[in-house]
């Protein structure tokens, strides 16, 4: 067998699918794995000590499989995780290995998409409570304002194929109008969980005439892009053979069945078990 440097993406089910298909395009012929931590999904509720531990683990399996580089392609994750193992964990553990998030890179560009400078934040009740968001957002443009709500019951909609469910659209418009309740003149809204490009659809209409919605997939995988060209030194450790391998924690099956959703197209995932 080959031996293979892939680029890591993790995420704590299938929404880092989003990121991974964007990733593939903008870098081809780059080897990828991916890696859904589905069978402790969901991650949006669970606490900072709970979500780290998660992470770190799943990071360690990444980094086991000869990963140079992993990208966490989830929010909450990168929100409640990415920093402590940035600066605790990778110097003793892993030395020479890189881990990134989705919401930095986000927050670099996010205020370019606003004229009113006021930007909405559509997320899991963990990436709102994180604050992350205002903070980062606020270190690149400090003159705009954040305003965050939080969306709990989206995830499991999506992941139970019930996000199309007459019912499912009471949620969308509740969310949305207490969004705009907080100010009425926010002018781009950034979808800060990376399953909900699937309903990106359903949501633009419910948005007021003139509002940005955004998805990360194309800035992180950018902005991802720009990182390998500004640091070589970790590029040249990424090996090209154009081979994405899919990995769960839980059944192969139902994984590779709604992979389809996220991804586009069919997978053939393999189990790990933690």
């Amino acid at each position: 067998m080959p031996i293979t440097s892939p680029i890591g993406v993790f995420d704590s089910g299938y929404g880092g699918l989003t990121i991974l298909k964007e990733i593939e395009k903008q870098l081809p012929g780059y080897d990828l794995l991916y890696m859904g931590d589905n069978a402790r999904a969901p991650y949006g509720t669970r606490s900072f000590e709970t979500v780290y531990e998660y992470t770190l683990e799943c990071v360690k399996w990444l980094f086991g499989k000869g990963c140079p580089l992993v990208i966490l392609a989830c929010n909450t994750a990168s929100a409640k995780a990415l920093r402590t193992i940035q600066q605790k964990d990778l110097p003793i553990l892993f030395p020479g290995k890189k881990i990134l998030g989705v919401i930095r890179p986000t927050a670099e560009v996010i205020g370019n998409y606003s004229k009113e400078h006021k930007i909405g934040i559509l997320g899991t009740t963990g990436t709102v409570n994180s604050q992350s968001y205002k903070l980062e957002i606020d270190k690149f443009f400090p003159e705009t304002k954040v305003f965050q709500q939080a969306c709990p019951i989206w995830v499991p909609l999506i992941e139970n194929n019930e996000y199309e469910s007459e019912g499912a659209q009471y949620f969308y418009d509740k969310y949305v109008k207490e969004l705009f309740w907080q100010d009425k003149n926010i002018d781009a809204v950034l979808l800060a969980c990376t399953h909900y490009p699937l309903i990106e659809h359903l949501l633009k209409p419910l948005l007021p005439q003139g509002v940005q919605l955004i998805s990360q997939g194309n800035i992180v995988a950018k902005s991802l892009k720009d990182y390998l060209k500004r640091h070589p030194e970790v590029d040249e450790k990424c090996s090209r053979q154009g081979l994405i391998d899919f990995f769960t924690t839980d059944s192969t099956t139902d994984f590779d069945q709604h992979s389809t959703i996220f991804y586009g197209k069919e997978v053939q995932s393999k189990h790990v078990q933690l």
